[in-house]
């Protein structure tokens, strides 16, 4: 081989050795800027279900990083549920939790917002299958473990102008003040197709609008609502029966 041959050969290693280099860098920084991202993104969304104003009415966020963090370090406590038992595991985290123990359900994350010692609010994540892909999104209750203070649907695959309006305020605000539970009975909450007024003339407070031209999606939503509130009823009877 050739001297010049060699030359090239040692400048062309160097080069791609640099290059490796410069890709693993970017990429460990670029991978714990996206798991602060998503953190950030998974408070701002209990936030918005306990009923704090973190966006506005074009979705732009209106609290910054900081003051995202000081409301969860000032009001709100994590803790981590057995899905068969609805007990309290003791030295256990949301952010632990595995994308297992979340699909599965076998661990259940709570989150309980406190104010002057006293539990004043609870939230937990929901989730399950609409029509092309699976929705996830948080419920908050008031202390009374039976009206809803709000939802949100922060994650989805859902058709854009159907189902994927159940990210959109004028479905997620219909959802404040209806109850899911009466005198310690979960309530069979719906999601009517054709409308509550339609259905229901007289009222009902556990009932919300469907998503028109999104059937299927919204009856994903209404079934997993209440497979959801089924698994954290063991909980919030303990509450109940205290």
């Amino acid at each position: 081989m050739q001297k010049d041959d060699r030359n090239v050969l040692t400048f062309a290693a160097m080069i791609c050795i640099t290059c490796s280099l410069l890709l693993s860098g970017a990429a460990a920084l670029l991978e714990k800027k996206q798991a602060y991202n998503i953190e950030l993104d998974r408070k701002i969304n209990v936030l918005k279900a306990f009923g704090v104003d973190v966006v506005d009415e074009k979705g732009k966020k209106t609290l910054s990083d900081e003051e995202v963090d000081g409301y969860f370090q000032e009001y709100i406590s994590e803790f981590v549920l057995d899905g068969k038992t609805g007990k309290i595991i003791p030295g256990r985290t949301t952010a632990e939790l595995s994308k297992d123990d979340l699909k599965q359900k076998s661990l259940l994350p709570l989150y309980l917002w406190t104010e002057q010692g006293s539990v004043k609010k609870y939230a937990f994540p929901i989730s399950g299958k609409g029509l092309w892909s699976t929705l996830y999104g948080y419920m908050a209750l008031e202390d009374d473990l039976a009206t809803i203070i709000g939802i949100t649907f922060y994650k989805h695959g859902e058709t854009p102008g159907l189902g994927g309006e159940c990210e959109q305020p004028w479905f997620q605000n219909a959802f404040k003040g209806k109850r899911v539970w009466d005198k310690g009975k979960l309530l069979p909450f719906e999601v009517v197709k054709g409308g509550v007024a339609n259905k229901y003339p007289s009222g009902n407070n556990y009932a919300v609008d469907g998503i028109s031209g999104a059937t299927i999606t919204s009856q994903g939503i209404q079934t997993f609502i209440r497979s959801d509130l089924v698994l954290y009823n063991n909980y919030f009877q303990t509450i109940r029966g205290s």
